[in-house]
């Protein structure tokens, strides 16, 4: 049976001694090439991150548009704080890598504290908690990249149709952290919307993201108690653990076993795996060659969403509000 795995990496250099649990960080040049070897390896996809103590690293989002146009069928997560970034502007970017990639772009949001920006203009001054902002966020990309449907984009040219506006919906979200109004300015791409994944550090969490996850990253020492929390959870706001991809991470030892990853996924109801590893890009490629080129088969997929085993999006202004705080 094969297993989806995504890999974990971020690009830059160091600035400061990293820590003994830092993951993988390499330039530019080299994730090029762990890119190719990923992408022969039937690999679902990288997960690039945003922040690695010790490390000045660029842009996910940046990393993310360079290294897809330099891949064909590997897919992309671009970690991305709620800090420092518009919802409508984050939305914009990463749907149009989507498009550029044919649906082969998502992010994992990450909950983070107010800005100088946002702050400004929050509507509600005494809202400060990271869990709800993330919530409202989430909900706001949901909703900005479901308000353009493809099919409203005719661009006929016998009609004079251009654009099924009455297909376009604006996001109309007025909450305590954001107000968001307009439709976004571009249609959603062929896997309906990027995938949007959530990273928890134990099962208690998943309440808070499972309203609008498409797939939920836990730690592999938290991954017992997950299954029966996100299938609970589902459940109870009318969703199927079908719909939510659970992802297991694990901090990859030297050596490890094929056999002992592929056991994990089936102790813990895992859908799929996030590896990390601390050390080299030699080190990661001998893994891909020889370790997760075992798990995986060669990929007959195109999009990030069908490579993880996910259904379509469930489009429509408003999907998933259900999760909203």
């Amino acid at each position: 049976m094969s297993v989806p795995v995504l890999l974990e990496l971020a690009v830059g250099r160091p600035i400061e001694g990293a820590g003994p649990d830092s993951p993988l960080v390499t330039d530019l040049s080299d994730a090029v090439r762990i890119a190719h070897v990923a992408e022969a390896a039937g690999v679902a996809g990288l997960r690039v991150l945003d922040a690695v103590p010790g490390f000045e690293v660029l842009d996910p989002t940046v990393v993310v548009a360079f290294l897809a146009g330099r891949t064909s069928a590997l897919g992309y997560l671009a970690d991305v704080p709620t800090s420092h970034h518009a919802p409508y502007n984050l939305a914009r970017r990463i749907l149009s890598i989507d498009r550029a990639t044919d649906g082969r772009a998502g992010l994992v949001l990450r909950p983070g504290e107010g800005d100088e920006v946002t702050g400004a203009v929050v509507p509600d001054a005494s809202a400060v908690d990271p869990k709800e902002r993330w919530c409202e966020y989430a909900e706001i990309l949901r909703r900005l990249w479901d308000s353009f449907p493809a099919e409203a984009l005719v661009g006929d040219q016998e009609s004079g149709i251009f654009v099924r506006d009455e297909l376009i919906r604006p996001a109309g979200f007025d909450g305590r952290f954001y107000r968001v109004a307009g439709a976004i300015d571009g249609p959603s791409s062929v896997q309906g919307r990027p995938v949007q994944v959530a990273a928890v550090t134990d099962a208690a969490e998943i309440a808070c993201v499972v309203g609008h996850a498409d797939a939920v990253i836990v730690d592999i020492a938290a991954a017992p108690l997950a299954d029966a929390a996100l299938t609970t959870e589902l459940e109870r706001r009318g969703r199927t653990r079908a719909e939510v991809a659970l992802l297991g991470r694990i901090q990859v030892p030297p050596g490890i076993d094929a056999d002992w990853l592929h056991e994990q996924v089936t102790r813990q109801s895992l859908d799929g795996l996030v590896l990390t590893l601390n050390g080299s890009t030699h080190e990661l490629r001998t893994l891909i060659e020889t370790t997760v080129s075992r798990l995986v088969a060669p990929r007959s997929t195109r999009s990030l969403r069908e490579a993880l085993g996910l259904p379509p999006a469930a489009t429509g202004v408003g999907a998933g509000r259900e999760g909203a705080a």
